[in-house]
């Protein structure tokens, strides 16, 4: 890594009100090529500078994120090529590394006084958590993201289990017909049934990302809550106070 990307890479982790400052100040700093691309870099909005802290300043978090989104999708893979996988366990650690993600990503950006919307920030982890590939550089993400979810496997053949064929002497009258007819439409109904079960799965992954999105968005309103209520409070204090003073 060069001079100019740890540069960069400091820039992505100031503070985000600190961003446009600092970036107009290193691009006064460098001529030609370089201070055009540091002019052009875009400032981050809330949700991806919460991302990009998570990156920064709580790498294993992060790491793990991505490394159970992986997992998720290996397992989906696997089943749809006919293998044994147990998807719930995989989606349940990926849910569980994008729950851990949310609290430190949230905790990270209030500390510079930053509040990430709960559901904004969730579907941009739940997105990066099960992306092949990352849409921006590691660090240096600028735009919300949203999660591709199963849709992101639609290429991926469905693969029948091998059906059992039936034995001479089995098939009732009149249901012989011709060879290979049965095999076909056994494997046709199979086909079918693992469609269906990729739905239902698709559904089921839905409805429980949603699940978390809602209980980081109500924890996030109960942190709201309880800040307004000690600024409340405070004030109540001031207020006390200024009126005995006039008292006195």
């Amino acid at each position: 890594m060069g001079a100019l990307d740890s540069q960069i890479d400091a820039l992505y982790q100031k503070p985000l009100d600190e961003f446009t400052a600092a970036r107009n100040a290193l691009a006064k700093t460098l001529k030609g090529a370089d201070a055009a691309q540091v002019k052009k870099l875009p400032k981050p909005t809330v949700v991806p500078w919460a991302v990009n802290q998570l990156y920064w300043r709580a790498r294993p978090v992060f790491d793990r994120l991505r490394a159970a989104g992986e997992r998720l999708r290996d397992t989906q893979i696997a089943a749809l090529k006919g293998r044994n996988a147990d998807i719930r366990a995989a989606g349940e650690a990926q849910r569980k590394a994008i729950a851990d993600a949310v609290q430190q990503a949230t905790t990270l950006a209030g500390e510079s006084g930053s509040h990430p919307g709960a559901d904004e920030l969730t579907r941009t982890l739940e997105a990066l958590s099960l992306a092949s590939e990352l849409p921006e550089p590691p660090g240096r993400l600028t735009r919300p993201l949203q999660p591709a979810g199963f849709e992101a496997l639609a290429g991926v053949p469905i693969q029948a289990k091998p059906v059992e064929k039936a034995r001479p002497g089995k098939e009732g009258p009149g249901k012989a017909g011709r060879p290979g007819e049965g095999g076909q439409a056994d494997r046709a109904r199979e086909r079918e049934r693992l469609e269906a079960k990729r739905r239902a799965q698709a559904t089921l992954h839905q409805a429980e990302a949603a699940l978390d999105r809602s209980k980081a968005a109500e924890a996030q309103a109960r942190a709201a809550w309880q800040r307004a209520k000690e600024q409340v409070e405070a004030a109540e204090r001031s207020v006390a106070e200024a009126r005995k003073a006039l008292k006195d």
